[in-house]
C-alpha cells in the first residue's frame, strides 16, 4: 500500500469534518439564532459538504480495501465523516496503525 493512499483519506477526513462542523454552527444560526445570511451559508456549505463527502467516501473506501479491514471497520471510518468531530477521532485512531505498515520491512523475496 501506497503512503499516498492514507494521505488522501487524511485531507479528505479534514475537509469533511471541517465542513460538518461549520454546516452545524450554520444550522443553529439558520434555526436557532435566526440570523440573516445564515441560509445562504448553510446552502452553500452543505453543498460543499455533500460533494466533498462523495470523494472521502471513494478515498475511505480505497483505503480499507487496500488495508483489507473487516467490514465493521470500514462502516465505521465511512460513516465518521455524518457525525460532528468523528472524522478527526477515527483518522487519529487509524492512522498510526497504518503508519506501522509503512515502517515493516517487505518480506524477504524467495528465491526458486
Amino acid at each position: 500500500m501506497k503512503k499516498s493512499v492514507l494521505t488522501r483519506y487524511r485531507v479528505m477526513a479534514y475537509v469533511t469534518g471541517v465542513l460538518l462542523i461549520l454546516l452545524c454552527l450554520g444550522m443553529i444560526g439558520k434555526y436557532v439564532l435566526d440570523m440573516n445570511g445564515a441560509d445562504d451559508f448553510t446552502r452553500v456549505v452543505s453543498i460543499a459538504h455533500g460533494w466533498l463527502y462523495v470523494i472521502y467516501l471513494v478515498f475511505a473506501f480505497d483505503l480499507g480495501a487496500k488495508a483489507k479491514w473487516p467490514v465493521k471497520k470500514q462502516l465505521w471510518v465511512l460513516l465518521a465523516g455524518t457525525i460532528p468531530t468523528a472524522a478527526f477521532f477515527v483518522e487519529r485512531k487509524i492512522t498510526p496503525e497504518l503508519q506501522a505498515k509503512f515502517t515493516e520491512p517487505a518480506p524477504a523475496a524467495v528465491k526458486a
